[in-house]
């Protein structure tokens, strides 16, 4: 059976020191086919029993029209390599209950392609996820230092950063060279030894990760990354539902103030470009969106290559959002 290091979290760790061997626990890594071997706190989630795990998911061009082919998932004494693959839908309708329940916490890097594979090929509405890459920049912004639009922190900068793991993921290049190689490398089976430590090398450091965040996090902050994730799992998972059949957004909390008063509700708005008109609402290298971004405080999404190439998703505060749907639109029409 394989194994990992797993970093376990501890209080008492020094906020600026590296995560080294010595501090890592080594559990088991198991392939799963068969629903009955996953924990039981997983498969049927409880108020009483309410767990956090890192989360991520492995396929060919992963989104609606991709193919998932392996869910990872990162327990602090071992981690689960769901292979969707093998087990197909019998076994991604047991992992439903718990990718959709607000009582397991999925820790993970980027949630929106994700959500996106599981919504279109198995009907699952990915709900309660922390997404560290939304965390680590409203941390920033707590903290007050800037971040220029579409500076997003990749998974292996996130790592590198000593206030969060400090370890280098040299791996990761590694494996997304043989991905340019062989786009299928993830569809084969049996699984190499390659593929089974390349991911879970992808979440045994999430929890660890999470820990860290969640100390730096205040109350507002919190629920701002809470809400973000949860408009980020929809953001690509556009239907004529309208989002109908989802979860409940978070409400903002009672004890959630700055300066007296409570946040601004934060929205997902969808905006449909006509045929022809993208061209215009990015601009020459990307100019006209930028500026757009630059002027409001919120998130610009285009689904570029892997869809859907006809809208733009704005996430944010209320009114930032249709600032920027504003603008985006008068770019639309101009001559």
């Amino acid at each position: 059976m394989a194994e990992a290091r797993v970093p376990m979290p501890s209080r008492d760790d020094d906020p600026g020191g590296e995560v080294v061997d010595q501090e890592a626990s080594l559990v088991p890594i198991h392939i799963i086919t068969n629903a009955s071997d996953l924990p039981v706190e997983f498969l049927e989630p409880s108020p009483q029993s309410q767990v956090v795990i890192g989360f991520d998911c492995e396929g060919v061009d992963l989104c609606r029209d991709g193919t998932l082919c392996i869910m990872q998932l990162a327990f602090p004494n071992a981690i689960y390599l769901v292979d969707v693959i093998e087990g197909g839908k019998v076994l991604m309708e047991a992992c439903k209950p718990a990718l959709e329940s607000s009582y397991v916490t999925k820790v993970i890097h980027d949630c929106k392609r994700d959500s996106e594979a599981l919504y279109f090929q198995f009907g699952i509405k990915l709900n309660n996820v922390m997404d560290t890459q939304i965390a680590y920049s409203i941390i920033e912004e707590q903290e007050g230092r800037a971040r220029a639009p579409d500076d997003y922190i990749s998974f292996v900068g996130l790592l590198a950063d000593p206030r969060y793991c400090g370890v280098s993921y040299l791996e990761k290049e590694e494996v997304r060279v043989l991905l340019r190689q062989d786009p299928k490398f993830w569809t084969y089976r049996p699984l190499s030894d390659l593929m089974i430590h390349a991911a879970a090398d992808d979440v045994m450091f999430l929890l660890y990760v999470y820990h860290k965040m969640m100390e730096k996090l205040n109350t507002r902050s919190l629920w701002r990354v809470t809400i973000r994730g949860a408009l980020y799992c929809r953001c690509f998972c556009i239907s004529d539902s309208a989002f109908a059949d989802w979860p409940a957004l978070p409400p903002i909390p009672d004890d959630v103030h700055l300066d007296g008063e409570a946040p601004e509700e934060e929205i997902l708005s969808v905006l449909d470009v006509p045929r022809g008109k993208m061209g215009r609402v990015i601009g020459k290298k990307g100019a006209s969106i930028l500026s757009i971004k630059e002027s409001c405080n919120a998130e610009i999404l285009i689904g570029g290559s892997k869809g859907p190439s006809d809208k733009v998703f704005i996430i944010g505060p209320v009114k930032q959002v249709r600032k920027a749907a504003a603008m985006i639109r008068g770019r639309m029409l101009d001559i």
